[in-house]
């Protein structure tokens, strides 16, 4: 008997310790990024079966579903290029939905393509949730490659984020974030990455994915892009008439969004 009972000790200890805290999951998810495995998917690559398509006659602009994408996207299938995308947004606190537990994540960000193209510049925050704990991690990539973190870019919840990211060619461009609360700004320089389409800009919040799976998206509040531009050779373009798209996974809306001239409002609204 006493036997036993030291031998059960010992496998709940093994068990316990076998699982991974919240920061070992984090660095997992940081050394994911490093190997690959964490990819921002453009839009259709991202798409799945249980995700519709649907277009509303509200107005000038239109509602799509995604599984993956809550945002506005300006899309043009041809004339003159992209050339930039910045938007500012106050970094949120994250939660669980009311309706789960454990590791949630959404994604903020600004990016020219990955509407209709294989190829996709952009750069943003990570913010996850699980339990009390609460992580940021901000990013850029040009996907296809896999996103990679900032270093020595501090972020907490409450302050002010500009992304912004500048396509000085099809191949080439620069990716950088700026934090008004501590005055850092980062950027990273893009050189002969595989073209951009020139056929899209996006303000967007993202259940990405993770080590090829979709992550539990988390309770990110509302997002709003404030001071928000986009241009092309030809000029700027305002957000008003922009493609907007909501979240819907298993046939449960789980964003709702708004867009006027000089902001997109993204909303958690799921379970």
């Amino acid at each position: 008997m006493l036997f036993s009972a030291l031998l059960s000790q010992v496998f709940i200890a093994i068990a316990v310790s076998a699982v991974p805290t919240f920061e070992e999951r984090h660095a997992q998810r940081i050394a994911r990024r490093t190997t690959g495995r964490h990819v921002s998917y453009p839009l259709e690559a991202a798409a799945i079966p249980d995700a519709t398509t649907v277009e509303d006659n509200t107005g000038v602009s239109q509602t799509y579903y995604s599984a993956a994408w809550s945002g506005a996207v300006l899309y043009y299938s041809g004339g003159t290029s992209w050339q930039n995308i910045t938007g500012t947004f106050t970094v949120p606190t994250p939660q669980e939905p009311s309706n789960a537990t454990g590791f949630h994540s959404a994604s903020a960000w600004v990016g020219l393509d990955g509407y209709n193209c294989n190829n996709l510049l952009q750069t943003g925050v990570d913010f996850a949730v699980n339990g009390d704990k609460v992580t940021y991690t901000p990013w850029y990539e040009w996907y296809p490659a896999s996103a990679k973190d900032f270093s020595g870019f501090t972020i907490h919840a409450g302050d002010i984020i500009t992304a912004t990211v500048v396509a000085t060619s099809s191949t080439d461009g620069t990716a950088t974030l700026f934090n008004h609360a501590t005055g850092v700004q980062v950027t990273h320089t893009f050189s002969n990455q595989p073209a951009l389409c020139n056929v899209s800009a996006e303000w967007i919040v993202e259940d990405y994915v993770q080590n090829g799976n979709r992550v539990p998206l988390s309770d990110f509040g509302t997002i709003t892009f404030t001071d928000i531009s986009a241009e092309r050779s030809s000029g700027p373009v305002d957000p008003s008439g922009a493609r907007i798209y909501e979240i819907e996974q298993n046939g449960t809306k789980l964003t709702s969004v708004s867009v006027t001239n000089s902001s997109v409002i993204v909303s958690y609204i799921g379970p």
